[in-house]
């Protein structure tokens, strides 16, 4: 029985090292700071920035303020008012937009509301089109980068996002920030260090022309930026990061809004990892891809927070087997995972996340941890399969 457990907890520990060793590469390859942004080569495309909206009359004005001084003469802003029952549409057209109304009792989400755009773009298409969320700002010069990038490389090209936690937030919202962070920037800047693809993140991405038209967009995907980037990657047209362009956006304040955002990013990441992680290694393995192996080894990395609960729960088991006269062998990769997870952590603080939190706050993530473990059980028995707009603060 005891030879059992520790066979069956050794191989779970061989497959968590997986993601660890993964994340301690990518921030090791990110500790060397970022070198300023160097021209980007071609002509600037034609740019049709395209933003799903539901009810989002609160935050669109300033999405696009953000990005109208960035347009040349050549480019236009496409908002898809999907779904609303606000005045998205009206704040739109007062703004000098094109707007454009979708309205669907069934097929609802925003990868519905992109196929629409994308089908409005069609008559009179692009270069590039970049895809911007209706609640974010686009930094000074982004559009032109991305678009350009995306242009010249004929790829997907996946801007910086960040989420900043609102003024005045307490630790456990910077902490989730700093997770943000290292998710967005950490591990794809790594990639980035040696010319591998990232994922899509959902706004603040550019498409040449063909590929976004050709691209499987209407469906309901809880995180259907994720299947986009997979299925892009999979057609031997993987995104690539773009760390010099940046759009940002705010948690929500609301406790409801933070719960329902936390649980369709983590419950679709998951869901992604357990049924396309191992067809983007297999397919990589079978055509002999070095860039879609990366993308899905990438892939396979889980959530911060639940990565972290992991290795300590195999760990404390491992200990426990020892204890009872076990073998210490699954304890020696437990404190091995513990110790590379650890590391991951720290380098990523130290290089990046400082600014986000101090010493003091990170030393709270245990909270921050362990907070989101009914989030993980309603995974197992109540999960979230379809898409749900996470409640704004002017709601």
């Amino acid at each position: 029985m005891i030879q059992a457990f520790s066979i069956a907890l050794l191989m779970l520990l061989c497959i968590i090292m997986v993601p660890v060793t993964v994340l301690l590469a990518q921030a090791l390859l990110a500790w060397r700071p970022v070198r300023s942004a160097a021209p980007v080569p071609g002509p600037r495309p034609s740019i049709a920035v395209l933003i799903p909206a539901h009810n989002e009359e609160g935050g669109l004005l300033a999405t696009l303020s953000s990005l109208q001084p960035q347009l040349s003469a050549a480019d236009r802003i496409l908002v898809v008012a999907d779904n609303c029952s606000d005045r998205t549409a009206d704040v739109a057209r007062q703004a000098g937009v094109q707007v454009i109304e979708r309205s669907h009792a069934q097929l609802r989400g925003k990868g519905y509301a992109l196929d629409f755009g994308v089908n409005a773009l069609a008559d009179a298409p692009p270069d590039v089109v970049v895809i911007v969320d209706a609640d974010c700002i686009v930094g000074k010069g982004a559009l032109a980068r991305v678009a350009t990038l995306a242009a010249h490389h004929g790829r997907p090209v996946q801007a910086l996002y960040l989420m900043h936690a609102p003024a005045g937030s307490g630790p456990l919202k910077k902490i989730a920030e700093f997770a943000w962070l290292v998710k967005n920037k950490v591990r794809p800047l790594g990639w980035f260090r040696l010319g591998w693809p990232c994922q899509l993140m959902g706004t603040g991405m550019a498409f040449p022309w063909q590929t976004i038209r050709s691209a499987n967009l209407a469906t309901g995907h809880i995180v259907e930026d994720m299947k986009l980037g997979l299925d892009l990657a999979l057609a031997d047209t993987p995104p690539m990061f773009c760390p010099h362009a940046l759009v940002y956006s705010h948690f929500p304040s609301s406790a409801e809004g933070v719960q329902s955002q936390r649980t369709r990013w983590e419950h679709g990441h998951l869901s992604v990892i357990a049924s396309a992680a191992p067809a983007a290694l297999l397919g990589a393995i079978r055509h002999r891809s070095a860039s879609l192996f990366a993308f899905g080894l990438d892939l396979c990395v889980p959530p911060l927070a639940l990565l972290v609960l992991l290795v300590c729960a195999l760990t404390g088991l491992s200990l426990v087997l020892a204890l009872a006269g076990g073998p210490v062998a699954p304890l020696l990769l437990g404190v091995l995972a513990g110790a590379a997870l650890g590391v991951a952590i720290l380098l990523s603080w130290w290089r990046h996340g400082r600014a986000v939190l101090s010493g003091k706050e990170l030393a709270l993530a245990v909270v921050y941890v362990l907070a989101k473990i009914p989030l993980y059980f309603r995974f197992l028995f109540r999960r979230q399969v379809s898409w749900v707009r996470s409640k704004r603060d002017s709601e």
